[in-house]
Order: structure tokens, then C-alpha cells, then sequence
């Protein structure tokens, strides 16, 4: 993988939520020194929170932080947003489209600066609804956010910022690289609260079932949807590969193990050695029929692919999930 410099100046954003989190515990295991990490939310409530780092509580919907921020740095990871899952972005539209503050004000901050390489996390959200209406879909590639009609709201603001990265790469020369994320899912993630994905909500569901001795779960739609989910391992490494790469394009970043909602709940009871009665909530937000990465392109530059499967990775997942729960009974 190329390198801007021997020991490059990095800068996360996000870094207080799941997916930043993860990759700042990436970069320090890979020998990286000086990172910056950048987020919204007071220290207290970051996901995780590494020593050594140079953690910093500041909102970059605000130009002026965004070039305190950009001060010395040779790469910049923009994991910045509001967002959560589904029943999130469906109900919180315009809080989404704000996001566009944070990578206008970032992308000109780190013009200004002299940034060597941007890297934009971006979503399969952007992708056409039109070529999603099937549960048996195949693996979206690149070429289908256009014609563009993505998901309302959140799928809008990242197709434009997209464009934004582009057209600052092509009009300024900054090296930018966009990775259109697929479901990424882990330990230190949310489970509770509203902003949860689909497993982790699941997983949650399930020991709620299992501890309650009420044995059934609700699942939002018929359960037929389908999707493909990313363990954090695999999306931070790719998140490096990416940046360090030549791939001028956005990308997929996701795996291609499409399952349905009902064979992940399937793949959780098993894990939790229980079988639960099953009650289909048909009005709640389920977004799009059916979702799935082609990584015909990412294998094509990178000769890899996320390749951890679903059952290992909901394992770890639902082991921590199991924990954390635990340990809030206790302090009930």
C-alpha cells in the first residue's frame, strides 16, 4: 500500500462513533503515531477512546473547526455524520442532508491546508431505488447510482458529496478516494437507543427474548428483504487499502453473502441455541427490497475482498452485545 510519508499526520473524523472508533485502534496497531481524532460527542460518550491519540470534542458542521482541525495533516478519514440505521434515516431526513456541512467545510479546509490524500466514507444508500425492488438481487455495482435515485435524504447527501470529492480532486488536485460502505456491523457498535442496525438490533432482540422468557421477536417488514453485512475488521482494512491505493472511482466497500432479515435471525437463534415465534411489524421502516456489493472492481485494483463470514462475525458481535447487556443489568 503507498504511504504519504514515512510517519503521516492522520485525521479521523467520527472517531467517537463505531466505524472511527475502530479505525483509530486500526492505524495505532499498524504503527501510526500522530492521529488526530475528531468528534461531535463530549469524550465521555465515544465508543472508544485510545490513549496516545490527540482526541479532540468539536462540531465540523463549522468551517472554522474544520481548519483548526486540518492543521498538519497529511491524510484525512471523513467518517462524519448523523446517522443510525433504517428507522433512523427514514425519520430524520433533514438531519442527514445536514452532513453535507461537514464534508464541504472539510474538503475546503484540507484544500487550503495542503492535505495530501482525503478519504470519504460513503454509502450503498447512493445506489438507484430502481435496481433495488428485488429480495433476490444481484451485487450492485458502481455504474448504478446513475441515473441517480437514491435513498431520500441520507443516499441524496452522500451521492453529492461524492461528487463534491470528484470535482475537488479534478478542479484542485487533492487525491481523494470514496468507499460506498455496505452494513458494516461489530462489537462497540450501537444496539439500543434507536440508531442500531439491523444486527445489532436482532442480536439485541434475541437475548431480550432469551432473558425475558418471552419467546418471540418482532422483525420490521415480512422478513424477506435482503442485505449484505460487513464485520469492522474487514472495513477497516479496506478503508486502508483504499486510501492507499489508485482507485480515483468510488468503490464498493461490503461483502457479497446476501441474506434475507429472516435467515439472520435464523443465523442469531442459533447462536443463542433458542427458536422464537416470530411477529412481522409490515408498517415499520425497511428501506429497500434487496441490497447486495459487486466487488468485481474492488478485487480488480485490490486482489481482495472482505472475505469474514456472517457467523463469525455475528458471534463476536453477539458476544459482545450479550456482555455489554450483562453488565447494565447489573448496574440497574
Amino acid at each position: 500500500m503507498k504511504v504519504t510519508s514515512k510517519n503521516p499526520k492522520i485525521l479521523i473524523t467520527g472517531a467517537g462513533g463505531f466505524i472511527g472508533g475502530h479505525l483509530v485502534k486500526h492505524f495505532l496497531a499498524r504503527g501510526y503515531r500522530q492521529i488526530r481524532a475528531v468528534d461531535i460527542k463530549p469524550l465521555s460518550d465515544w465508543h472508544q477512546l485510545s490513549e496516545g491519540v490527540e482526541n479532540q470534542s468539536l462540531d465540523l458542521q463549522n468551517l472554522d473547526n474544520c481548519r483548526q482541525v486540518v492543521v498538519g495533516v497529511d491524510e484525512v478519514y471523513n467518517l462524519a455524520a448523523d446517522m443510525g440505521g433504517m428507522g433512523y434515516i427514514e425519520t430524520h431526513k433533514a438531519l442527514c442532508m445536514l452532513n453535507v456541512l461537514i464534508n464541504t467545510h472539510l474538503l475546503l479546509a484540507a484544500r487550503d491546508a495542503g492535505v495530501q490524500r482525503y478519504f470519504y466514507a460513503s454509502s450503498a444508500c447512493v445506489y438507484s431505488q430502481a435496481k433495488q425492488k428485488s429480495a433476490n438481487i444481484k451485487g450492485l455495482r458502481e455504474s448504478d447510482a446513475y441515473p441517480a435515485d437514491p435513498e431520500d435524504g441520507y443516499g441524496w447527501e452522500k451521492l453529492f458529496a461524492e461528487r463534491m470529492c470528484r470535482h475537488f480532486m479534478e478542479d484542485f488536485g487533492l487525491e481523494v478516494r470514496v468507499a460506498r460502505f455496505h452494513n458494516v456491523y461489530g462489537p462497540q457498535g450501537e444496539y439500543q437507543g434507536g440508531r442500531e442496525k439491523a444486527p445489532a438490533a436482532i442480536i439485541r432482540k434475541v437475548l431480550e427474548a432469551k432473558s425475558s422468557g418471552r419467546h418471540e421477536i418482532e422483525i420490521w417488514g415480512d422478513g424477506e428483504q435482503s442485505r449484505t453485512f460487513m464485520y469492522i475488521d474487514d472495513c477497516v482494512k479496506g478503508i486502508d487499502m483504499i486510501m492507499h491505493s489508485d482507485i480515483w472511482e468510488p468503490i464498493n466497500l461490503g461483502t457479497s453473502e446476501l441474506v434475507t432479515i429472516n435467515r439472520l435471525v435464523s443465523l442469531v437463534e442459533e447462536i443463542a441455541a433458542i427458536k422464537l415465534k416470530r411477529r412481522y411489524k409490515l408498517d415499520a421502516p425497511k428501506g429497500v427490497r434487496g441490497r447486495s456489493s459487486d466487488n468485481t472492481l474492488l478485487k480488480k485494483y485490490l486482489d481482495w475482498e472482505p472475505s469474514i463470514s456472517l457467523h463469525e462475525g455475528m458471534k463476536k458481535t453477539y458476544e459482545w452485545i450479550e456482555g455489554e447487556m450483562k453488565k447494565n443489568a447489573k448496574g440497574r
